[in-house]
């Protein structure tokens, strides 16, 4: 178990197009509305871990937030960018290092899709000449096989983009805040074979922050802390089928990095999925959603088709499952995304959703965040 470390402030900007506000000043706002949340200024925070992919050096932010002197480093992992920083400011403070750490993602993409180089994923040419670096037909390529492989339907893609809509509607940071019927969804553009267009996220824009404590920090602040009961962060095994490796090698079922991290963050936090009340996990695409929810534990592969159709991942349900709409309502800024999930969580946790609140008394959270070539970093999050 993570002994120690609580979450005692988590912030965001707005998510979505903001025509003349730069992904630094995003992320200027989500630190400013952590710090807020936790009840410290900036020269509290004694180390920091931050991303993004397209919009700048997150060392550099000490321009606009103060010249404080402390170590900030810059992370760069693909889509769990967030969850990486997460997982380093965590260590500094399970270390001794620092009282108080933070974590920062923020990114603001251009409209279209990502146009990754080769040569940076330590592949060559031939491999982005063959049309293989557009990521949208590897996550078309996954998801067919496993439909097959475990009878999931079409229209249980379409159900898991609807209830993405849905919860957008009910979250004020959101991108896409306009419910959509299943029917839209299904019969919008294919992009790749399943996937239509409203079930795939956009790159998009956003800043997600959080503040990082140890015990002794918590009491003297009286934060309303949430307990970090765990957070890992793997990279993928030999025979994985990943973005920008999509084969499968041998011949058995490909690794899975999410399983990997999803079953390390279970037992170092000495609870199972079982007891998880409510869960944010990666969902690119409606695929996505579907995979990691036996990746990480939470089914067995292809009991999904029944359970979304009982509604046992709706907000009301037994397991709600990206209840600020994902990936998907809120678009994906890389470096924001892992940490916009912690926050959600945590929003959750302490009850302050709102009209898309969690039923009941939540008491125990997941995240997960997967990111290419194959990485993934998990959390546990209890109160009481």
């Amino acid at each position: 178990m993570t002994q120690g470390v609580s979450i005692i402030g988590t912030g965001l900007s707005a998510f979505g197009r903001q025509p003349g506000v730069t992904g630094r000043q995003m992320a200027v706002t989500a630190i400013a509305a952590a710090l807020a949340d936790a009840g410290l200024t900036w020269p509290d925070v004694q180390v920091a871990f931050g991303g993004s992919d397209s919009s700048g050096l997150a060392d550099t932010l000490v321009a606009e937030l103060g010249f404080t002197g402390i170590p900030f480093t810059n992370v760069k992992n693909g889509c769990a960018t967030g969850g990486s920083a997460l997982f380093a400011a965590v260590n500094a403070v399970r270390s001794g290092a620092a009282d108080v750490a933070l974590a920062v993602g923020f990114d603001k993409h251009p409209r279209g899709a990502f146009d990754p180089t080769p040569g940076e994923w330590g592949l060559s040419d031939g491999y982005g000449e063959a049309g293989l670096m557009v990521t949208t037909q590897f996550f078309g390529a996954k998801i067919n096989r496993y439909m097959r492989l475990h009878g999931i339907s079409a229209t249980t893609l379409a159900k898991i983009a609807e209830k993405a809509y849905h919860n957008g509607s009910l979250n004020p940071n959101a991108w896409r805040r306009e419910p959509m019927t299943i029917e839209q969804i299904a019969t919008a553009p294919m992009v790749n074979d399943p996937l239509t267009r409203f079930m795939f996220c956009s790159p998009g824009e956003g800043g997600a922050a959080i503040i990082v404590a140890n015990e002794s920090t918590v009491r003297r602040l009286g934060a309303r802390a949430v307990r970090l009961r765990a957070i890992t962060h793997r990279t993928r095994r030999f025979g994985s089928f990943e973005v920008f490796s999509p084969s499968v090698q041998g011949t058995g079922e490909p690794t899975s990095v999410s399983a990997d991290a999803a079953a390390a963050a279970f037992e170092q936090a000495g609870i199972g999925p079982d007891d998880i009340d409510v869960a944010q996990l990666q969902d690119t695409e409606s695929g996505a959603e579907i995979m990691h929810m036996a990746e990480c534990g939470f089914c067995a592969h292809g009991d999904q088709e029944a359970m979304i159709a009982a509604g046992v991942t709706e907000i009301g349900g037994r397991l709600p499952v990206n209840t600020d709409g994902g990936c998907l309502a809120n678009g994906e800024p890389i470096g924001a995304s892992g940490l916009r999930q912690v926050h959600e969580i945590v929003t959750q946790l302490r009850g302050s959703a709102g009209a898309r609140q969690v039923p009941g008394t939540p008491r125990n959270g997941f995240t997960h965040v997967y990111g290419a070539p194959g990485i993934s970093a998990c959390t546990v999050l209890s109160v009481g």
